[in-house]
């Protein structure tokens, strides 16, 4: 679209109570800047919604003149689905409210709050919802595709704690999807991303957690790397539904409690969490030490919103970044072989390979009850993730993180990849992510809520045509 062609844009402004923002406003570049710095778009105009009424009008707008949509929470989607160039932005913002009933453990959560605002909400009364590691992270954005993080054992993803959704369709009607009312709605919007219209609020079920919790980190060299994961893969086998191990390789941060010679040192980590009993939690840390003593260790207790943040400052704004990953249904031997090799050629001191243990919880919603693009059987999740200071350095750990998981893959109980972590979303990655059935089945769904596939920005699903099969690209 050329600038003569653009759209009324007065029109939209005398629409909403938000503002809306142009390239001649001083608003823009940031408001057109996302948390990866290798997305570089400019959109023809931002919507800043201050409500759902705002929400129908960028949406209705949008429709009306061709313009493609983006819809941006936090802001945080590698692939750059937050923003669009020459298309409209809606910016959900200031919808960032979060109401909390702590006595029937709910949360009514908007469509833009991010991570940090949610915790800190529920975490004043000592509750949580399941989510993820980087407190900057959008619940949106999040929760649509699944929702992975510290408590997923003992509370399963963040879309199994859903209870209910409000939403502006494309044809920008209000529509409420629950158990009880639109329920094909409410089963894709849990693990269907943003397919299907733009989420105004949550209702989250809440649980009892922190606000003090038990957090120990062991760190390892490289050369132990095949120990460590070992380790790992015994401790988990028998570990209690109140504790998380999370295996991560990285280099050490440069933090006090590091030994100065350790500071930025390749190597593996454990990062266990205990949210039940310090004893508990004390002795599986007995274990770690007795078995495989590390180069140092953190064991503390924490407040919940310190662990929902420890990963802030390493995926900080401004850097360029790519994240792919794959599950495995055990970490054998040849998967241990395959990580030991890999890990040590990455380039950037900030990516970081991560292995989430998925079971107890999460292994508890049957395998269709969602629209999660992955099984439910106990398994790991890994995620590899270029974190680059540098655009050059990203070219070379683009290339590692994409040989690492295709090395990974054979060990893999399903051709299903979490679509949270996918930065390429191209369609028959999205149908591979999903599998036939469930990609079928929201297709359909997708064609009666939005036929025109208006929402195409993140891992999209093709409406399907009028025979049942999925239709085209984007229209």
């Amino acid at each position: 679209m050329t600038k003569t062609e653009l759209p009324p844009f007065d029109l939209l402004r005398a629409a909403m109570s938000g503002p809306v923002i142009g390239p001649a406003d001083p608003e823009y570049d940031e408001g057109r800047r996302v948390w990866n710095a290798d997305i570089d778009a400019h959109p023809a105009v931002i919507a800043r919604c201050a409500s759902p009424a705002d929400v129908a009008a960028a949406v209705t707008f949008a429709a009306d003149h061709g313009l493609e949509i983006a819809v941006r929470g936090g802001a945080h989607s590698t692939s750059g689905a937050s923003v669009v160039d020459q298309g409209l932005v809606i910016d959900l913002s200031r919808l960032n409210h979060v109401r909390v009933d702590a006595g029937a453990k709910r949360a009514w959560v908007g469509g833009g709050a991010l991570l940090a605002d949610l915790d800190a909400a529920t975490q004043a009364h000592g509750l949580a919802v399941p989510s993820g590691h980087v407190s900057h992270t959008g619940v949106g954005g999040l929760t649509l595709g699944g929702g992975i993080g510290w408590l997923t054992r003992l509370a399963g993803l963040s879309i199994d704690n859903v209870l209910s959704v409000h939403l502006v369709t494309a044809d920008g009607q209000f529509l409420r999807a629950a158990a009880d009312e639109n329920p094909d709605l409410f089963w894709a919007v849990r693990g269907g991303g943003g397919n299907f219209g733009v989420v105004t609020e949550f209702e989250f079920r809440l649980h009892d957690v922190g606000p003090i919790v038990q957090v120990g980190v062991f760190f390892w060299a490289l050369e132990q790397g095949p120990g460590v994961l070992r380790l790992a893969r015994e401790i988990v086998a028998t570990l209690p539904r109140g504790l998380n191990v999370t295996i991560v390789g990285l280099n050490a941060p440069p933090a006090p409690f590091v030994p100065e010679e350790q500071r930025l040192q390749p190597g593996y980590a454990l990062i266990v969490t205990g949210f039940g009993s310090a004893g508990e939690h004390r002795r599986i840390v007995t274990r770690i030490r007795a078995a495989l003593p590390p180069r140092w260790e953190l064991v503390t207790p924490m407040p919940y919103v310190a662990l929902q943040q420890m990963f802030d400052e390493a995926n900080a704004w401004g850097f360029y970044g790519y994240s792919t990953g794959t599950y495995l249904a055990e970490l054998s031997d040849k998967a241990i072989e395959v990580v030991a090799d890999h890990l040590p050629r990455k380039n950037s001191p900030l990516s970081v390979l991560l292995f989430y243990r998925l079971d107890g919880a999460y292994s508890e919603v049957g395998e269709d009850a969602t629209a999660f693009s992955g099984g439910r059987s106990p398994r790991f999740f890994v995620a590899v993730a270029a974190i680059c200071p540098t655009p050059e350095l990203l070219a070379a750990d683009r290339a590692w993180a994409r040989s690492f998981c295709a090395a990974l893959r054979p060990f893999s109980p399903g051709t299903e990849v979490y679509v949270n972590a996918m930065t390429e979303c191209e369609q028959d990655r999205v149908q591979a992510a999903y599998g036939p059935a469930k990609y079928e089945r929201l297709a359909r769904i997708k064609a009666v809520y939005d036929p025109r596939n208006l929402f195409h920005r993140n891992p999209a699903v093709a409406p399907a045509a009028a025979d049942g099969a999925a239709s085209g690209g984007p229209s």
